[in-house]
């Protein structure tokens, strides 16, 4: 898993998943080889990358590993550790209406996606938002990348699921990823709750239920169910308790430390932002929060717990983003925002081509002030290696990380 890295500072250490999760949940994937062919391309070239993209390389990458389709700005949930609508999220105040008028229509995104196909192209597929069940021809996209042998993964709150189950599971979507952070209606709701004040816990039952009887009932075994947990102070002390009462529902479980920025470190980012590239960001300051657990001692021993449940024979896998082991680390990840734990270089940068909801190509995901252009009206193929985005790569190559990345999904996460 990587231990010895996080204390030395390896320079070459990697994001994913480890082996024993990938191998429990291997076979689905092995029946579909057009689909394990993507990921193992993805997850090899990880491990590959200092040989495949030196430092004093040019910029330019080599194929889209994955393709991450914001596809809407709209969320029926107002979750705290949100950088978009959460405490301080940056789209706070925006005009949900010009939002959603300026969306990327669906007819958009599937002729981007064969010609993707047509380019060489045929990465995995991310659907994500604001809530991606909002947006009107999620479904009709999904089939679209499957036929195009693009295997596609959903991270979503649970809205529409239910309803959606037959459609998900004939596609079939490859990974279905449904945001839970408390084990019972209580907790959940008071992290997750609805714009309008309401609770999203039952929806979240009702997506798990419908979408695991319609694969019994077709007898098939996609998609794979993941939970998504954000650790936050509230819900530290019952990650096992959540554990517990999704293990009979979900196929993996996947915890994640938060992704989250304080004032200092965003003030630097400003300056070194508008150093490299001479404008100034914004979107970082959605993320600054103060949710970090009281006690790192308590969360080490809720994290142990959670991996002492997943290792009995039968049990869904638990894994923790990013991958870190001890007491120490885990206070150091939530008070030094400098460490990087040995996460050097940003791969998802040469992997990952993130698309935002009006269209716009960003390097990174969460902090994506820096547009590379537009799908609407460029291809996606043609915007890959555009110089803009060559120039982003090589500033995180030969400059170094920015201030906000020690905490970004798409070093540590992705």
């Amino acid at each position: 898993m990587g231990c010895s890295s996080a204390r030395t500072g390896d320079p070459r250490r990697r994001s994913g998943i480890g082996p024993g999760a990938i191998l429990r949940g291997l076979w689905p994937v092995l029946k579909r080889p057009w689909i394990a062919s993507r990921l193992v391309a993805l997850q090899a070239e990880k491990h590959l990358f200092d040989w495949r993209y030196p430092p004093s390389a040019d910029g330019r990458a080599g194929a889209i590993r994955q393709l991450s389709l914001r596809l809407t700005d709209r969320c029926n949930l107002r979750c705290g550790t949100c950088g978009q609508w959460g405490e301080r999220g940056y789209l706070h105040g925006a005009d949900l209406r010009r939002l959603v008028a300026d969306e990327v229509p669906a007819a958009r995104h599937a002729d981007l996606l064969r010609g993707l196909a047509a380019a060489g192209h045929r990465p995995v597929v991310y659907l994500w938002g604001g809530e991606p069940m909002l947006y009107d021809g999620v479904l009709d996209l999904v089939g679209t990348a499957t036929d195009l042998r693009m295997p596609v993964a959903i991270a979503t709150n649970g809205a529409r699921v239910a309803e959606a189950a037959e459609r998900l599971v004939r596609a079939p979507l490859f990974l279905l990823q449904v945001s839970i952070d408390g084990p019972d209606a209580e907790l959940h709701d008071r992290l997750r709750p609805t714009a309008g004040g309401g609770g999203s816990f039952a929806a979240v039952g009702s997506a798990l239920s419908a979408v695991r009887e319609t694969r019994r009932a077709a007898r098939r075994d996609l998609p794979l169910i993941a939970s998504l947990t954000t650790i936050s102070r509230e819900n530290a002390p019952r990650l096992a308790d959540l554990y517990d009462a999704f293990a009979d529902r979900v196929d993996l479980f996947v915890f994640y430390l938060a992704w989250w920025i304080d004032e200092s470190r965003a003030a630097l980012h400003e300056r070194e932002f508008a150093r490299r590239f001479g404008d100034a960001p914004r979107r970082h300051r959605g993320w600054i929060g103060g949710w970090k657990p009281d006690d790192a001692a308590a969360l080490h021993r809720q994290i142990e717990a959670v991996r002492a449940r997943a290792r009995r024979p039968g049990a869904p896998p638990a894994v923790l983003i990013p991958r870190l082991h001890g007491e120490a680390d885990l206070r150091a990840y939530y008070t030094d925002h400098a460490r990087d734990f040995g996460y050097r270089r940003c791969v998802s940068v040469f992997q990952a081509m993130e698309v935002n909801s009006n269209g716009d190509v960003s390097p990174c995901r969460d902090y994506n002030d820096y547009v590379v252009g537009n799908v609407k009206d460029s291809t996606l193929a043609g915007l890959w290696n555009h110089e803009r985005y060559r120039a982003f790569r090589r500033s995180l190559a030969t400059d170094g990380l920015m201030p906000v990345c020690t905490r970004c999904c798409g070093l540590m996460g992705y």
